[in-house]
């Protein structure tokens, strides 16, 4: 990975490309590299569509070894969404494949001065540019199966559906799992409408011919590795619960501790919980001839996802995952699995994070667009926002501008991004990492769902104000390195309670790359990533006063707990004073 691959799409020319060596950005890599280079060469107060706003697309720094659960890609910009910076991660091959072709960032700059569309195909021998008219306004699983019968079934993909091409806040960039579909997606942010608005509809990857990348010292490098793997099978999250029902597996369990959010967000528990568990999907796959268990990309260990097929027999989509099966299911009343995996599909193809569109859905349903638990209605709304219909469009703009276009109250966002599958009010620490993320509602910035709920690396009362700060700063350190890795975060589990695992991981960078690292070496990276961040999101003007939830989750009781969120302002102001 010692290369930096600079295409320019415009306006001054056809689009065109350079190659040259990491400079300023050698040995970093996933988050810590696109954080270090839009913080470094994007204008802060530049508008995220604009041409000024760069896309950057890194592996991790382990991508592309031998490394277990090393797959995670990174995609970097300044989001139309929130306005922040933004990283935004996927599993999929991509990772894997851009590291063997000896990259560390694609970055794509400027746009087209007209509205041509591009494909971009990369391998061994170079990089091409080419007009993929095409493709316009063709969803995900179309733009595949064309680049797979051009370019063969070897390949791998990144691409945007029609809310890309349309600059839709809510869209995504789908990658291509290990069956060359696009069910992967960085879905958060609004990058697709970065990579719609440079003009690039689809990036196709062969790393044909390539090689693992080897590491410095192969031996210590193989023996942490295994030590790594060994440790992620022992843990009961990584080793049983992940890979026999997959992360819906927490439905059940968060709906019985009150912290399930149902109906945009009006109570904690669903009554329907039972129907759309973890439990009930894997059974379901199975009884179809589908599979409750598969890894989104080689190397995986873990094996959280599964294949849907629906009531014939026929491929649907990937494994709805938790947040999905959240946004479409509980939180818009649905109880139906078979038009919770449609919707995912539905979001796959026209390229959307389903945490936004599930929220933008429950937003409208409160504002009586279409009634609650109307699973046929959710269809029909996801259909508009792919046709780019006048309400679609809305939609697709994301959970705070539907409620703004529609005048609702209760809108869940976060510097306008839509809050994920966790009452704040009943977790109390995923309240502060959604308050203080410096990329807006995210649990996975800081998943203190891990103590708060399921117990690892401690026990943090969800309901009680008391230690959560210092925990979601803990956990937002850890992940911002984690996510510079690209390692899968759910190695988050073993890490936290198993010092060895830990320590492997830290042996493998070491041997990767030649290096002695330490513990506090690790929280170091994570907190020069964090001061990163936040140091862009300052000078585009950021307050404290933006680190906040919105105002219901202090004032309005949430049932079965009958709690509001009680971490106060200040302490909220308290979290990177490390």
């Amino acid at each position: 990975m010692d290369k930096l691959l600079r295409i320019k799409m415009g306006p001054d020319g056809p689009p065109g490309f350079t190659e040259a060596s990491m400079g300023d950005y050698a040995g970093m890599g996933g988050r810590g590299l696109t954080s270090a280079l839009v913080a470094k060469e994007v204008p802060p107060d530049c508008h995220g569509l604009s041409a000024e706003n760069k896309l950057v697309i890194a592996p991790g720094m382990l991508s592309g070894t031998t490394a277990a659960m090393s797959g995670r890609l990174s995609v970097g910009c300044k989001s139309p969404l929130t306005g922040t910076i933004k990283e935004s991660n996927a599993g999929g091959q991509a990772a894997q494949v851009l590291a063997r072709l000896g990259y560390g960032a694609i970055v794509l700059e400027g746009r087209p001065a007209d509205d041509a569309i591009y494909k971009i195909l990369i391998d061994k021998d170079g990089v091409k540019i080419e007009p993929a008219e095409e493709l316009r306004l063709l969803g995900n699983y179309d733009v595949v199966d064309k680049m797979k019968a051009a370019y063969g079934e070897k390949i791998t993909c990144m691409s945007i559906g029609q809310a890309g091409e349309r600059k839709m806040r809510a869209a995504s960039i789908a990658v291509t799992d290990m069956e060359v579909r696009p069910t992967r997606h960085c879905g958060r942010g609004g990058v697709g409408a970065v990579m719609g608005a440079k003009g690039v509809k689809a990036i196709v990857l062969d790393d044909t011919g390539c090689s693992m990348r080897t590491p410095k010292d192969p031996d210590a490098f193989k023996a942490a590795n295994k030590r790594f793997v060994e440790g992620l099978r022992k843990h009961p999250v990584t080793g049983e619960g992940l890979p026999a029902y997959g992360t819906n597996v927490l439905t059940n369990v968060l709906s019985e501790a009150g912290g399930y959010p149902t109906r945009n967000f009006s109570t904690g528990s669903f009554e329907g919980a039972g129907k759309i568990s973890g439990e009930t999907l894997a059974a379901l796959e199975v009884e179809r001839g589908g599979s409750a268990t598969h890894g989104c990309h080689r190397g995986c260990v873990i094996r959280c996802s599964g294949t849907f097929y629906d009531k014939n027999g026929n491929f649907l989509s990937k494994q709805p995952e938790y947040e999905t099966v959240w946004a479409h299911g509980g939180n818009c009343g649905i109880d139906d699995l078979d038009a919770i995996a449609m919707l995912d599909r539905m979001d796959d193809d026209f390229g959307l994070d389903t945490i936004e569109m599930g929220a933008a859905i429950g937003v409208a349903m409160e504002a009586g667009i279409a009634s609650f638990g109307d699973a046929q209605a959710a269809i029909d709304l996801v259909r508009q926002v792919g046709e780019g219909t006048h309400l679609g469009r809305i939609l697709g703009s994301g959970a705070a501008v539907t409620g703004q276009v529609f005048g609702v109250e209760r809108v869940p966002v976060v510097k306008n991004q839509a809050l994920p599958a966790y009452d704040p009010r009943a977790v109390q620490g995923i309240g502060v990492t959604y308050a203080t993320s410096t990329m807006g509602a995210d649990h996975t910035a800081g998943y203190a769902v891990a103590t708060n709920i399921l117990k690892v690396g401690g026990d943090v009362d969800p309901l009680k104000p008391e230690g959560q700060v210092e925990l979601s700063r803990n956990l937002q350190i850890a992940t911002a390195a984690v996510d510079a890795t690209g390692m899968c975060l759910f190695i988050a589990f073993p890490v936290l309670d198993q010092p060895d695992t830990f320590q492997a991981l830290i042996d493998m960078l070491n041997a990767f790359y030649g290096l002695s690292l330490t513990a506090d070496d690790v929280s170091e990276l994570g907190k020069t990533i964090l001061k990163t961040e936040r140091d862009f999101n300052a000078r585009a003007g950021f307050t404290r006063e933006h680190d906040r939830l919105p105002r219901f989750f202090t004032t309005e009781p949430v049932a079965p707990h009958n709690i509001t969120f009680n971490v106060s302002d200040e302490e909220l102001d308290s979290l990177y004073n490390w």
